[in-house]
């Protein structure tokens, strides 16, 4: 599958609707800040794109070449993800290319039965009016017989709503399906708009008592054994408690952790998710991280969400960290700035804002190292651009000393450069590293290299002008030979100025006459 079809932009919404069950408030957060910066931004062409056919090799010699719509190709969670994220939007956008994409979704030839039941909810919700219901009879005849058992057993709390309403399954709505247990997250939410755009999640504990999945009465495998249920029953219940919770969640990554970090799990995510000050306690709930392996803080971050952390909650949760003692060691502290910060600074389309941007440079300060190999370098080796490029200068020119900015301008050589990077290496030029004749050649090789396709570029003439200017007493007669075939080919207003600073060079540091 070709995602070559999408822009930088859409392929941050893919990214965000293939990650886990909070997929579509990702991507709503995500399409809020790019429409803040482009207000004419529209998700049509995104919606299109999906929509094109996509030629698809056959598994075995014998079967021909299928073409299916694009997003056919997607895996099952990116679609429940889609058409969650679109039925947040549909009313901002053209009923057609709603309807389009539906239709497209309809031609899969394996449906899953979570995508009919989004699809069908989203054809209501657009004055579709189908008798079809939103789930298969297979899992009408199920619900009934859990109904029947429940009432059984005497157990009626919190299903009251199945009485009257199994014997209609066409008459069963959303909201009667996510009382029982149909929606994939333990806790709902309802999304709203405040006056900004900006997303609003307000979460409901939701407390169902499922003794069929545990009980003698019934058995979780006989429930999970078919098809048509996307979910074991485990996974739809909530615990009667936070660490019964973790502890009943056999999928969850979270398993592998020890006890007692499992607990400073819970109590770090009340903490984030609380909105009292956070005091001297909450210092005290991230010395967990001291007690973790590199492995054990990824899946700690990954369980919290923490690129998911809204950017107010970063100086707190920073202020925390940096109050530890001892330090973090090098891992820990990477793994830490890689989740908090990497996605957050990649999917900047304006400038940083004060809390990314005070985060971002507390952490550099205490922890340069981790900094450059978790943030800085990954940053890099994507297509940035001005946003992400103003911020990586702040970090190198307040946050660096003159080691690791070496280690930052060693970084550009791997890449190719544009405009963004000719910026952090003018800036890097700028504080006059100690450049050593090695790193200085290997420098004046990239120059000649990717001079070619920077022959328009008002930036890097200027960075040529601050190396034959600031390192003069470096360059060697044949660096010089190189770099006057390089200026021939500038098309610059400062291409003279270039020349006449070449010709002014006579020595070098050997002594030799140029």
């Amino acid at each position: 599958m070709s995602l070559n079809r999408f822009d930088g932009q859409s392929k941050l919404l893919l990214r965000s609707l293939s990650f886990g069950a909070s997929g579509a408030y990702r991507a709503l957060s995500i399409i809020h800040r790019q429409q803040r910066a482009n207000p004419d931004m529209s998700l049509c062409d995104f919606i299109e794109t999906l929509c094109q056919d996509e030629i698809t090799c056959p598994e075995t010699e014998v079967q021909p070449l299928t073409v299916k719509p694009l997003v056919c190709l997607f895996p099952p969670l990116f679609k429940q993800n889609l058409l969650s994220f679109i039925y947040l939007v549909h009313s901002r956008l053209p009923r057609t290319s709603v309807f389009h994409l539906l239709k497209c979704l309809s031609l899969d030839p394996c449906p899953n039965p979570w995508v009919i039941a989004l699809s069908r909810q989203l054809e209501r919700s657009l004055g579709a009016h189908s008798e079809e219901p939103l789930y298969t009879p297979m899992c009408s005849q199920r619900l009934k017989d859990l109904s029947q058992h429940l009432v059984g057993s005497g157990e009626t709390v919190g299903w009251k709503c199945l009485k009257g309403q199994i014997a209609e399954p066409a008459s069963l709505s959303v909201s009667d399906l996510s009382e029982l247990g149909t929606q994939r997250k333990r806790k709902s939410s309802f999304v709203t708009l405040d006056s900004d755009g900006e997303e609003t999640v307000e979460q409901q504990s939701k407390r169902i008592k499922m003794d069929v999945c545990g009980s003698k009465h019934g058995s979780a495998k006989q429930w999970s054994g078919h098809e048509e249920t996307p979910e074991r029953c485990e996974s739809d219940a909530t615990a009667e408690n936070p660490h019964e919770e973790l502890q009943r969640a056999p999928d969850s990554p979270c398993d592998a952790l020890p006890e007692h970090i499992k607990l400073s799990v819970l109590q770090i995510k009340e903490l984030v998710e609380s909105q009292t000050e956070w005091d001297q306690s909450s210092t005290d709930v991230f010395k967990v991280l001291n007690d973790c392996d590199p492995a054990q803080v990824e899946v700690l971050c990954s369980t919290l969400s923490f690129p998911d952390l809204p950017e107010q909650t970063l100086p707190k949760l920073c202020s925390c960290v940096l109050a530890l003692s001892p330090d973090l060691s090098y891992s820990t502290a990477a793994a830490l700035i890689k989740s908090l910060l990497l996605e957050k600074v990649l999917s900047l389309s304006e400038l940083a804002s004060r809390c990314l941007v005070t985060t971002a440079t507390s952490l550099c300060s205490r922890y340069p190292r981790p900094m450059c190999h978790a943030l800085i370098g990954p940053v890099l080796d994507k297509n940035i651009g001005n946003p992400q490029a103003e911020l990586l200068n702040r970090l190198i020119e307040g946050c660096l000393d003159s080691h690791y900015r070496l280690l930052v301008f060693q970084m550009t050589f791997r890449i190719t450069w544009s405009e963004a990077v000719l910026s952090i290496i003018h800036s890097l030029l700028d504080s006059k590293p100690d450049l050593n004749e090695e790193l200085f050649a290997q420098f004046i090789d990239q120059l000649v290299n990717q001079g070619p396709q920077l022959t328009k570029s008002v930036k890097f003439a200027k960075m040529m002008l601050t190396v034959l200017t600031k390192y003069s007493s470096c360059v060697t007669a044949a660096q010089k030979h190189s770099l006057s075939g390089c200026l021939m080919i500038n098309e610059t207003f400062l291409k003279r100025s270039l020349q006449a600073s070449l010709k002014r060079i006579t020595h070098t540091r050997d002594g030799n006459t140029l």
